[in-house]
């Protein structure tokens, strides 16, 4: 077959290929253009999820009657005309090709007004332009696009289309995301009728907090910080999810740049990492951010749908998004209104059985004078040093002690929990959780500063693994060393444990290695300096698991209290490593509600 031009039909027909997936598409590029022209007010209405019909209405600058045609040509557009405008483009849409490629696939009528025009003019066609002159129409100010019978140019493309209802709702994601790009602007959805988005405009702080809130729900940003911070032409504002504020699914998460909503993967990575000393690995955090920088150093051209853009110093950017929200996180300290248990009535209404009594171990000497507490102290060397080095914690709720956001422990329940007071209510806390991460941001900064100190055992332990095991030890052993742990290799299934860190009893040693060498540590060579720190991480991560305390152990008064003074002063400490939470705050409020006081 000889080679030919293709017909511009049929080229639009393969661009809109690329553009016009779905829907929610359709509806992206026509509210980004509605933005680029300055509306405040974009309204969006659907019938069968957008496959029968899209209209959208905004109150922008309009197009002029002279270049009403020339809108439906392909790659024509009043965004750039240059190749340094290009590459400095702060339009959401530029390429020229998002009307064209709409009109090869639908039946589409465009309908617009500038304020210095007494009417609005309409264009159209099906699958191609009419090839008429614009015509008189009615409208106020703007642009209206109304699409209809989306694919009926090509049926194979719709067989692929989903329900209505999943195409409306891929249709209400993707506005939420331009919503919370541009706060500014009013944004709302209907679906035969129905409003499925309806979110008023917000320029002050107040109305920002209102417009989150609508987009991504009220417990988000309950649970939620603001932040900003701006540093060598790069700002970073908006806010994160604390980690106990987790997701099973992605479903969260909002990265703008330069004001355009993407999903890039460097981006995510970098937040990935922040929050992994305090998630699950099966968890996802939530947060809502902009990231502002020169529009020159960031390339929005490298996606026919531009959800994707590139750095020219993507080390840089990303560093400097790490940075930021991994010391944003562990700035947070235990505040008792962060921890409210909002279930936690509803949790615990079912009436208790006749004559039930919660095991709480109160030690004897409760209510003895604070002056013997330090007797008791000198008792609690198997909790370590981690856990003797507050005085200030034997002070119990004596008057005109200091107040601490985790209060005074009163008792320990089941042998799991500590439970304390403060002055918002009832504190429990997660004892092993909470010791969990408290040990292991020791043992960080150990390394931080040189290594985890280590002790000889008395007698080698020794263990026998497989020989894939033996080896990974030995490869690793320099890396087994700054996490505290002395391992030789002494035969070929063979390893003698030498020295360990002071806090890990010697028992836990054996399960801890196996664990360890049976992910073989760290697969593959280190040839980067943030993947040996992760190693050296989660090596530290499983030696505070086992060095915490365990279930059934009991507690004095002065180690429970130890315990919440280390928790006030530990980073990240309202979750442990694994990213569950380590304590709650049961409000008087909500005690109040349980017990019917004041009904």
């Amino acid at each position: 077959m000889p080679i030919r031009q293709l017909p511009d039909v049929l080229i639009n027909q393969i661009k809109a290929g690329e553009v016009v997936e779905r829907p929610a598409a359709v509806v992206k590029e026509l509210v980004e253009n509605a933005l680029d022209a300055g509306a405040t007010e974009v309204q969006v209405e659907l019938e069968q999820g957008g496959l029968s019909r899209i209209r959208v209405r905004d109150n922008g600058h309009g197009i002029a009657r002279e270049e009403m045609r020339l809108a439906l040509a392909r790659h024509a557009t009043s965004k750039i005309a240059s190749l340094q405008e290009l590459e400095q483009v702060v339009s959401l849409g530029f390429r020229g090709e998002a009307l064209a490629s709409i009109l090869a696939v639908s039946r589409l009528q465009l309908t617009s007004r500038t304020a210095a025009e007494p009417h609005a003019w309409c264009v159209g066609g099906e699958g191609a332009h009419d090839g008429r002159e614009p015509l008189p129409a009615a409208a106020p100010a703007g642009t209206e696009v109304d699409v209809q019978d989306l694919f009926f140019a090509t049926p194979a493309r719709r067989k692929f289309m989903k329900s209505a209802g999943t195409e409306a709702r891929h249709v209400e994601q993707s506005l939420r995301r331009l919503a919370l790009a541009r706060p500014a602007v009013g944004i709302s959805l209907k679906h035969e009728g129905r409003s499925l988005l309806a979110a008023s405009a917000a320029n002050e702080v107040s109305g920002l907090e209102r417009r989150v809130a609508e987009l991504c729900g009220k417990e988000f940003l309950a649970n939620a910080l603001y932040r900003e911070a701006e540093m060598g032409g790069l700002k970073l504002a908006g806010w994160i999810a604390l980690p106990s504020f987790s997701r099973a699914q992605a479903d969260l998460q909002f990265l703008s740049v330069n004001g355009r909503a993407v999903r890039d993967k460097l981006l995510g990575a970098a937040m990935k990492r922040a929050y992994a000393d305090a998630l699950h690995s099966t968890r996802y955090p939530a947060f809502v951010l902009h990231l502002t920088l020169d529009p020159a150093n960031v390339d929005v051209n490298v996606h026919p749908q531009k959800t994707e853009v590139r750095f020219r110093d993507s080390a840089r950017v990303h560093d400097f998004l790490f940075g930021l929200v991994h010391r944003w996180l562990r700035e947070v300290r235990p505040e008792p209104e962060q921890h409210h248990a909002a279930s936690f009535a509803a949790a615990t209404a079912m009436p208790m059985p006749s004559g039930y009594l919660l095991p709480l171990t109160t030690p004897q000497y409760l209510h003895e004078p604070v002056a013997q507490y330090g007797a008791q102290r000198a008792n609690a060397a198997a909790i370590g040093a981690t856990l003797a080095a507050h005085p200030q914690s034997a002070s119990m709720a004596q008057p005109g002690a200091v107040e601490h956001p985790l209060g005074y422990a009163i008792a320990q329940l089941h042998g799991l929990f500590v439970l304390a007071q403060n002055t918002q209510g009832l504190v429990l806390v997660d004892q092993h959780a909470a010791h969990e991460r408290v040990i292991y941001e020791r043992y960080k900064r150990e390394l931080s500063a040189g290594g985890v100190p280590s002790q000889a055992l008395l007698a080698p332990q020794l263990l026998t693994v497989s020989e894939e095991e033996a080896n990974t030890a030995e490869q690793r052993a320099a890396l087994l060393a700054t996490a505290g742990l002395l391992v030789d290799r002494i035969g070929p299934m063979q390893l003698a444990v030498r020295a360990t860190p002071p806090l890990l009893d010697a028992a836990n040693v054996g399960e801890l290695l196996r664990g360890l060498l049976g992910r073989t540590v760290e697969s593959g060579s280190h040839s980067h300096l943030g993947e040996v720190l992760d190693a050296q991480h989660r090596v530290l991560a499983d030696m505070a698991c086992k060095a915490a305390i365990k279930a059934n152990r009991a507690m004095s008064l002065v180690e429970m209290n130890a315990l919440l003074r280390d928790m006030e002063a530990t980073e990240l400490a309202g979750q442990c490593n694994h990213g569950r939470p380590t304590w709650v705050q049961v409000g008087l409020a909500e005690l109040d509600r349980l017990f019917l006081r004041g009904r």
